[in-house]
C-alpha cells in the first residue's frame, strides 16, 4: 500500500440546480498539490485512486462541453498541463487547475474544460468502479437525472486519503 499523504482540507464549492444542471447539495472538493510529482506521477494517481476504491480509471483530458454524470461521483487528478475548468454550470464558478491536484465532483454536478494546455492531462476514476453517463442539461434528462442522482450511494472512502478523510465527515449522510 502506498504511502498516504498528510491530511489536507479541500476547498468545499456548492452549486445549487439551475434549472439545466441539478448539480447537488453535496459539495464538490477541490484539493489542491496533494500528490508529490514524480517520474510517472499518472500511475501514482491511479494507485492512490484504486487503494481507495476508486476504480474503473481512465487517462485523457476533460470535455470541452458542459455535462454531468448522474450515476457516479467522480475524481479527477491532474498529472500534466493545466487548464481552466469551470465547475457548476454555466453560472458556475471556474478554477485553474494544475498538476498535484485532485477535484472530486459529486453526482450531478457540472464540469467542463474552457481552456487548457496542449499537455492537459488527468486521471478520472470512480468509487468502487461505478458504471457512468454522460447527461449535458439537454430537455428531457430530467427528472430520471435527478432520481439516479439521488440513488448514488457516498463513496466509502476518499480517493487522497481513505477512509478517515475529509470526504467522508464531509459528506455524512443527513
Amino acid at each position: 500500500m502506498g504511502e498516504q499523504p498528510k491530511q489536507v482540507e479541500p476547498q468545499q464549492l456548492v452549486f445549487k440546480d439551475d434549472g439545466v444542471i441539478p448539480n447537488n447539495g453535496l459539495p464538490l472538493l477541490l484539493y489542491r498539490q496533494v500528490l508529490a510529482a514524480n517520474k510517472d506521477p499518472a500511475s501514482v494517481i491511479e494507485q492512490r485512486f484504486s487503494e481507495n476504491d476508486w476504480t474503473g480509471s481512465w487517462r485523457a483530458g476533460v470535455y470541452p462541453f458542459l455535462h454531468y454524470h448522474s450515476t457516479t461521483h467522480e475524481v479527477l487528478g491532474v498529472f500534466s498541463g493545466s487548464a481552466t475548468l469551470r465547475l457548476g454550470g454555466a453560472r458556475g464558478t471556474t478554477v485553474e487547475m494544475r498538476p498535484g491536484d485532485v477535484v472530486v465532483i459529486p453526482a450531478g454536478v457540472g464540469h467542463q474544460n474552457l481552456r487548457s494546455t496542449a499537455d492537459f492531462s488527468v486521471v478520472g476514476a470512480y468509487p468502487g468502479g461505478r458504471r457512468w453517463d454522460l447527461l449535458r442539461g439537454l430537455p428531457g434528462e430530467r427528472p430520471q437525472a435527478d432520481r439516479n442522482i439521488a440513488a448514488v450511494p457516498l463513496p466509502d472512502n476518499d480517493p487522497i486519503c481513505g477512509p478517515s478523510s475529509p470526504l467522508k465527515r464531509i459528506w455524512k449522510s443527513p
